[in-house]
């Protein structure tokens, strides 16, 4: 695929995986897992980026936890109309950005926020835009963290890329290696049955 086939896959995809299936799931582990970390390293005044945010079910456990100043990307605007209705609270308060990453990321500012995460969302960046990545460590100010597919999962085997449902690809990478050679220092990984979940303080 394109990488503008991958974007308007995202931008428009309804149904399975889309902003409505995600918010009726909820948060989860993995959003445990983050607001653990960054109640530990983090104070709550922090600013925290999450990118791909979608209808914000793990933005909503931060703002839970105590966080207020929140803030979220996602290429699918119709994420933001699902978490008025399941997360208003987020929405009222919250501040986002309907774009890709490729277009949004490169308006902020340098260590723009404190922390910046993202939960499956970058393993859907194409190789061709993988220049993001140094855009994503520009604007963080401390705490990176990613919670991604790097090909552990049972069924991806040894591919670089494996597709879900025939339909729309995840591109694996050693996420320690991509942020690590950007300057980021690694300071926790748990390996689930579906992600890796890794924080990094950039330095």
């Amino acid at each position: 695929m394109r990488p503008d086939d991958v974007r308007e896959d995202w931008a428009e995809r309804s149904g399975e995986f889309s902003p409505e299936y995600y918010a009726h799931l909820g948060p989860n582990d993995v959003s445990e897992t983050l607001a653990d970390a960054f109640s530990h390293y983090l104070d709550d005044d922090a600013s925290i980026l999450e990118l791909g945010c979608g209808s914000g079910r793990h933005l909503a456990q931060l703002r839970d936890r105590g966080f207020e100043d929140l803030h979220g990307i996602d290429i699918n605007a119709e994420s933001f109309d699902v978490m008025a209705e399941h997360f208003p609270g987020l929405h009222d308060t919250g501040t986002f950005h309907a774009g890709a990453l490729e277009d949004v990321l490169p308006e902020f500012k340098d260590g723009a926020f404190d922390a910046v995460y993202s939960v499956e969302t970058l393993q859907h960046v194409h190789p061709e835009d993988g220049w993001v990545f140094e855009e994503v460590v520009r604007v963080t100010d401390d705490l990176l963290a990613t919670a991604e597919n790097e090909g552990n999962n049972p069924t991806a085997g040894d591919q670089d890329v494996s597709y879900v449902n025939d339909d729309f690809p995840l591109y694996h990478r050693d996420w320690k290696r991509v942020f690590g050679d950007l300057g980021a220092a690694e300071l926790l990984c748990e390996p689930t049955s579906r992600d890796t979940i890794r924080v990094f303080r950039v330095l």
